[in-house]
């Protein structure tokens, strides 16, 4: 029965009310495939089709032109590309969903393919030594180049700006992606980040853009309509290397979070085994849930059984889910009916056109 799953409980988000506790994940798709980088006719029905979770993030969305390290990703810093995303908003509202759109900066995972030629920024010269999607397929990453001040205060402008745009498309809010090895982890990163200015050093220092960003947005929304997303045992992925500083410098995050009324922190769980590395929490939502007062989303492959019991235990308020809601469109329903969960096809994640990501069946299908 529907009541016995906890995902499938309503959940009060701020003064959002979610008719479930299944989240779509933030994932890149790469369909933005035209010059302006604006969502498309796919983008509204790809939304539209998984507006029965309880809330959808959508792909992260560049908040600038040299935010941008993927090819044919969305961006949402002009405002024809915010006129397109309110047709997806539009298309998801009326089929009674609830929407945030992720806000992104790639830094140092980016090409100078990306920037007329010019080394991409982030917050030192260190090469994350990982690869960007161009024109030509996945290439090796560059050095990038260390951000001035004054950099780092338009950044933190572009994020606000970008913020506006959002509001102005029909966002239900936004989430700042300050995960998975881009801008904003390159800057809490110790060998990532090796400035001696106020923006490197100490752990205060290295979360001090975060935090500006996360202002500079609540200047444009309640923080209750904010999220931010953090992957705090990232190693050897996303050009990350983690140190004894880096779970220290989660919990100075975290901890400082509470004095937000934030709608969510979206945690994952290690994208790799790092169960042999003293230094690293391998139960990610175990070790934060004390420490977050507000509400907790948890990430990375969690299945129907692992998503209930994460919520029955307390350790998180929400599950998202990334590529069970590529293949399955109508996953809550699925739950609901526990239902056979269709296989997704890895092939078509990053192509473009709707083979493998608006021609997945509903069960009704």
């Amino acid at each position: 029965m529907e009541q016995e799953q906890p995902l499938l409980q309503s959940y009060q988000l701020g003064n959002l009310n979610l008719k479930n506790r299944v989240v779509m994940a933030p994932m890149t798709r790469n369909r933005a495939d035209n010059a302006n980088n604006s969502p498309i006719d796919l983008h509204i029905k790809y939304y539209k089709q998984r507006s029965e979770a309880g809330l959808i993030i959508t792909e992260g969305s560049q908040i600038s032109e040299r935010a941008r390290g993927y090819i044919n990703t969305p961006g949402i810093h002009t405002e024809t590309q915010s006129e397109a995303w309110r047709n997806v908003t539009t298309a998801v509202h009326e089929a009674d969903g609830k929407i945030f759109i992720q806000l992104w900066h790639c830094g140092a995972i980016s090409h100078p393919k990306f920037h007329d030629g010019e080394k991409p920024l982030a917050p030192s010269a260190v090469n994350p030594n990982t690869q960007a999607y161009t024109k030509d397929g996945f290439e090796d990453t560059v050095e990038p180049r260390a951000m001035t001040l004054a950099e780092i205060k338009e950044t933190v402008q572009e994020f606000k700006k970008a913020a506006q745009f959002a509001l102005e498309a029909g966002f239900d809010g936004v989430e700042i992606h300050s995960s998975n090895g881009y801008l904003i982890h390159q800057f809490f990163n110790k060998k990532a980040n090796v400035r001696t200015d106020d923006y490197g050093g100490s752990i205060e220092n290295r979360a001090r853009f975060f935090f500006e960003v996360i202002e500079a947005v609540a200047e444009v929304w309640d923080e209750n309509r904010i999220g931010v997303r953090l992957n705090p045992s990232l190693h050897d992925a996303f050009g990350i290397k983690a140190s004894e500083e880096t779970i220290p410098t989660f919990d100075y995050i975290v901890n400082k979070l509470n004095a937000y009324d934030l709608a969510y922190l979206h945690l994952s769980e290690p994208f790799t085994d790092v169960s042999n590395i003293d230094y690293l929490e391998s139960n990610i939502a175990k070790h934060y849930r004390p420490l977050y007062k507000g509400t907790l989303m948890i990430n990375n492959q969690f299945d129907k059984e692992k998503g209930n019991k994460v919520i029955a235990e307390g350790e998180a308020d929400l599950v998202s889910f990334g590529k069970l809601f590529i293949s399955n469109p109508d996953l809550p329903i699925r739950f609901a009916q526990n239902a056979t969960l269709a296989e997704w096809d890895e092939n078509t994640f990053y192509t473009t056109g709707e083979k493998g990501y608006t021609d997945y069946p509903t069960l009704e299908d």
